[in-house]
């Protein structure tokens, strides 16, 4: 097989792996993986740079715990700056080879190959480096490979660069809706912030997957946000509402999916659900919609327990708080009507850790 056609092989070879794999993470993961067995490498790391701190942090590292390390010094650090191969056949006797990150690590560098990854404009986006050969140094041929390797790590990274930034704008806009929200009850952002908290860790003890995770922390604050469609008088009165004013109070629930929902934000769709939901009961006997047991999402279950569990113990203009142990108690009186049952249990496992989650986060 000549150089070409073993290429072909290789590059038909991974794409079947890549092909299996969905997430970033996992995609990342897989090439890293791909790249240690076909270079024979004892291990990779996929560093994406930084360049307004001028680092380079690793977004895939086997064998060690995420890093961070200057593009001032160090081979992958050469590769950034100066987009070429680095190819390292004695490492503590080259002078690009930084010791640093051994001394940190107690991992022994013998032999390294660095790649500079670029984007459509030839910046400079990451480094795909490979350490200690198994048999003998890296070779051109060995470059060569990771650089055909590295178009799918570029590519990858360059989407989750684009990826974050999009979601760090619509994270900016969903706390700002919140926000509007809070100034209207007079809440704090601590409330809804302890609530999102509580949320994500209902949902990982349920066994929710991370994107759900992070949807449910995120979207979790905003699920008072219909309150900015309530009058202030009924919003700010001090005393108990009326029937009547009740009634209105109630419509906040639809007022909020109506004002969150979008058909194409996957984040936004799981604001205006748990906006909807929060105040169905177990038994059926919530509202807006009287949905009972599991016609009532996770979401909105998990929601419900951290929206009220908050509600008690935090100060409000028409009530003090209660104690962090009597509103624990009516969680538990009311497993089974109101709540969840199943959830309720996982919030008295992880009881402590609601309580920290309080402590560091108290008005």
């Amino acid at each position: 097989m000549n150089s070409a056609e073993k290429q072909l092989a290789i590059l038909l070879d991974f794409g079947k792996v890549i092909n299996k794999t969905k997430s970033l993470n996992d995609v990342l993961e897989s090439i890293a993986n791909f790249a240690r067995d076909i270079l024979q490498a004892d291990r990779c790391s996929i560093f994406v740079h930084d360049a307004h701190k001028e680092e380079l942090w690793s977004k895939v590292a086997h064998g060690t715990e995420p890093i961070r390390i200057s593009t001032k010094k160090g081979v992958a650090g050469n590769a950034a700056l100066s987009k070429e191969i680095q190819i390292v056949v004695d490492a503590y006797n080259d002078y690009r080879f930084n010791q640093d990150v051994d001394k940190k690590t107690g991992y022994l560098t013998h032999t390294i190959l660095a790649v500079p990854l670029l984007d459509n404009q030839e910046n400079t986006i990451g480094v795909f480096q490979a350490l200690n050969k198994k048999d003998g140094i890296f070779t051109n041929s060995d470059a060569e490979l990771l650089l055909l390797i590295s178009n799918y790590a570029a590519s990858a990274i360059e989407n989750a660069i684009l990826y974050d930034k999009l979601r760090d704008t619509q994270t900016k806009i969903i706390n700002k809706l919140a926000s509007a929200a809070e100034f209207k009850d007079q809440e704090t952002s601590k409330h809804t912030k302890r609530v999102g908290l509580y949320s994500a860790l209902l949902a990982e003890k349920y066994g929710l997957n991370k994107d759900d995770i992070y949807k449910i922390e995120l979207a979790a604050p905003m699920h008072d946000a219909g309150k900015i469609g309530i009058a202030d008088k009924i919003m700010l009165k001090p005393d108990k509402l009326s029937f009547e004013e009740f009634e209105i109070m109630k419509t906040h629930s639809q007022l909020g999916h109506d004002l969150l929902f979008d058909e194409e934000n996957e984040y936004l769709k799981a604001a205006a659900l748990i906006a909807l939901e929060h105040h169905e009961k177990w038994d059926g006997s919530g509202y807006p919609h009287a949905k009972k047991g599991e016609e009532i999402s996770i979401f909105g279950r998990i929601v419900a327990i951290a929206d009220v569990f908050d509600a008690l113990i935090s100060v409000r203009p028409y009530k003090e708080p209660w104690s962090f142990e009597k509103a624990h108690a009516l969680l538990n009186e009311n497993s089974g009507t109101h709540f969840d049952p199943a959830l309720i249990t996982l919030f008295n496992e992880n009881i402590e850790r609601i309580r920290t989650i309080y402590q560091e986060l108290k008005d």
